[in-house]
């Protein structure tokens, strides 16, 4: 009765396997024969969530809609691996060693070393997965083709559009850039100002950035940074940004100051005032992991307790639910099915969080670990209250000894072949491949086709020379799979540009900046290397010498009056020698101040418990800071022109004493305001016992 339960369990899931290929063949014969439109771009939403349970040693597949495990592949790895999801692929991922397994075989496949000894944040979107090493500043894409690509510093938390874009904050001087979907090269067109500390959000599928020292939120445009929207808080420089936002609410988690804060981020692009923010209090004491958003819930792992914890975008606690398992903090992970997932360290459970409602439900992997082989169906699952009862029988037949055959399962067109690259020759570009999944039939051949031909080779052939093309032209090769029952899905390489061997790699475009203060920050675009290899680039500033760099910023001190920027691309061709490339360069001026600065208090109004000074502010030429002080200093503000400094939470009575202060790389100034401020918006305010102390304190020190 068991083995006829276990066959029908299989036997339903081969059949649902069945008409979903059905269904998709279907709609590639549309496509192919002309009845149907054909996307532009066909995009597979990654169901579910991989878990790497270390006592069993193996990946574990967890269905989010059904809160059960259905797949296991055995897997070598240490104790704490996370596991990332691509298309066909998944990956066992160690501080050491990365791992990739067949997800429809459920076999290991290869493994690769990663490019430094940390434990990477996981993105699995379109085009990945990507593993952002963020202390060593490097970005790994695990999809086809493989890559890994040098941010040039280390990074903030990074977010991802849901077309593929990934997108990430240098925090060592500001830099936000973008790393589009199957490119390898990033550009950085925004930067936070000097000394700001931030993070990365989405809103509305684009990038924003919270600048937690100017506590405002700016939207990324080509241009820049966007006007700042104020939070209307104040947040410590620990302050950690929600990967996206909720509804109009964007989740800011304050661990030092013990709060979560909803802004409402609806003025980000309306003109209109925004609503105040919601602020809930967290524990006291503990250290949290979050916050992160779906559709509907913020969820939060407070580590110290061991517990996650749910909100909705009103900031009412949805559950808090216990993180079952042994070793370090559990891990948090957003799956594009708009669940998140809550792993235990040891990957023995995982909690799914409903991402429309805030509930919570434990599945325990261990259990299935017991039960469950490697690629074997999770068990069969207890019958429904509507099916009727088995029917009874006086007799039964005795039982059938021999073995039904196992069915044959039809064999399909075979997968994309996988891991495609091309490099360029002089007039001709050379392609190799991993072999496709053959699919229940022997691969027979593989089709290379390009603008303007094609070729055909023999079924064990693992890459070709394509000749005959012209210097300077990009190609893009696409390469498909043959067998008996048809052709199955292409596979490219990137863009290659064939001429000859040995060329130079082109001009970096080169940007710089200066301060006053002799501090002098570069950045380029990596140039077209004519179908080199990079190693690295050299970089040098008049009366500074020239460095090796392998991202694609430096910065430098001690500049002064005009300098040269200069940076070229080095690359190779084989094992052959280094060359240098062309040179990019730019002029930079550092600025001199033309003398000491000058302050002026224009005017001074009092508003709500605040204190506004209006000042000009001249710093001869150079970047200033102004203070204002009224029993208290401000923080510097950078200043030029016109400039307002706020002094908050303070009272007065009648006339008060105000000093403002300037200061640049050529000295300081002060200008003295005496009066009653101007009020508006309410009537006066008068001091409280804490004011009248200071009052009297600056009396005493104005005798002195």
């Amino acid at each position: 009765m068991n083995t006829e339960k276990r066959f029908s369990a299989v036997a339903r899931t081969r059949m649902a396997v069945a008409l979903v290929v059905a269904g998709c063949l279907a709609l590639v014969g549309l496509a192919v024969t002309g009845q149907a439109a054909t996307p532009e771009r066909l995009e597979f939403v990654q169901v579910g969530h991989w878990v790497y349970n270390d006592a069993a040693q193996s990946a574990f597949h967890v269905d989010g809609s059904t809160n059960r495990v259905d797949a296991r592949a055995d897997v070598p790895g240490a104790n704490g691996s996370q596991v990332a999801q691509g298309d066909g692929s998944g990956y066992v991922v160690e501080r050491n060693r990365i791992t990739e397994f067949d997800k429809a075989t459920l076999s290991v496949e290869e493994s690769v070393p990663p490019p430094a000894p940390e434990t990477p944040f996981v993105l699995e979107i379109a085009g990945g997965p990507y593993l952002v090493y963020r202390n060593a500043g490097q970005i790994v894409r695990l999809g086809d083709p493989a890559a890994t690509v040098p941010a040039g510093g280390p990074l903030s938390r990074p977010v991802a559009t849901t077309e593929g874009t990934v997108w990430t904050h240098r925090v060592d001087n500001g830099s936000v850039c973008e790393l589009p979907k199957g490119t390898a090269v990033m550009t950085c067109p925004a930067q936070l100002p000097p000394g700001h500390g931030g993070g990365l959000t989405l809103v509305g599928d684009r990038p924003v950035v919270l600048d937690t020292t100017g506590d405002s939120l700016h939207r990324v445009g080509p241009d820049g940074l966007g006007d700042g929207l104020p939070l209307g808080i104040k947040l410590s420089p620990s302050a950690q940004v929600a990967n996206s936002a909720v509804g109009d609410r964007l989740a800011i988690a304050d661990p030092e100051r013990n709060q979560l804060h909803l802004i409402d981020i609806s003025g980000l692009d309306q003109d209109r005032p925004s609503a105040k923010p919601i602020s809930v209090d967290l524990s006291k004491g503990s250290r949290f992991n979050g916050p992160l958003s779906s559709s509907n819930v913020v969820a939060m792992v407070d580590e110290t307790r061991g517990e996650v914890l749910t909100y909705d975008a009103t900031g009412k606690l949805r559950s808090t639910t216990k993180v079952p398992g042994q070793g370090t903090a559990p891990r948090l992970a957003k799956g594009e099915d708009n669940r998140i997932y809550v792993d235990s360290s040891d990957g023995s459970h995982v909690l799914v969080v409903n991402g429309d409602n805030g509930t919570v439900v434990d599945v325990d992997v261990d259990k299935a670990a017991n039960s469950q082989t490697a690629g074997a169906p999770s068990a069969e699952p207890e019958p429904s209250g509507d099916q009727p009862p088995p029917q009874q029988h006086q007799q039964q037949a005795p039982p059938n000894t021999q073995k039904a055959p196992p069915p044959v399962a039809k064999a399909t067109p075979p997968g994309a072949p996988r891991k495609v690259s091309a490099s360029s020759g002089d007039g001709s570009i050379k392609v190799s491949w991993s072999p496709a999944a053959e699919n229940g039939a022997r691969i027979t051949g593989y089709r290379v086709t390009w603008t303007g031909g094609s070729t055909r080779v023999g079924g064990s052939s693992r890459g070709t020379t394509i000749s005959g093309l012209r210097n300077g032209t990009p190609y893009v090769l696409t390469v498909v799979a043959e067998n008996s029952a048809g052709i199955g899905p292409g596979a490219s390489a990137k863009a290659v540009i064939p001429g000859p061997a040995n060329r130079p790699a082109g001009a970096p475009v080169v940007t710089a900046n200066a301060t006053a203060a002799g501090n002098v920050s570069v950045s380029w675009t990596q140039p077209d290397l004519r179908g080199g290899t990079l190693v690295h680039y050299l970089v040098s500033v008049t009366g500074k010498g020239q460095r090796t760099v392998s991202g694609t910023s430096a910065d430098f001190t001690g500049v002064t009056g005009t300098a040269t920027v200069t940076v070229r691309a080095v690359t190779k061709f084989g094992s052959g020698a280094a060359i240098n490339g062309a040179a990019g360069s730019r002029k930079i001026t550092v600025p001199v101040a033309s003398g000491p600065p000058t302050i002026t208090i224009t005017q001074v109004r009092g508003k709500d418990n605040t204190l506004y000074v209006s000042v000009n502010a001249n710093g001869k030429g150079v970047p200033a800071t102004c203070t204002a002080e009224f029993f208290g200093e401000t923080k510097p503000t950078a200043c030029s022109g016109a400039t307002t400094l706020t002094i908050p939470s303070v009272a007065w009575v009648g006339s008060i004493t105000i000093t403002a202060t300037i200061k640049t790389s050529a000295g300081t100034a002060t200008d003295t305001w005496r009066g009653a401020p101007t009020v508006s918006g309410g009537a006066l305010l008068w001091l409280g016992p804490m004011a009248l102390v200071g009052l009297r304190r600056r009396k005493e020190k104005e005798l002195l």
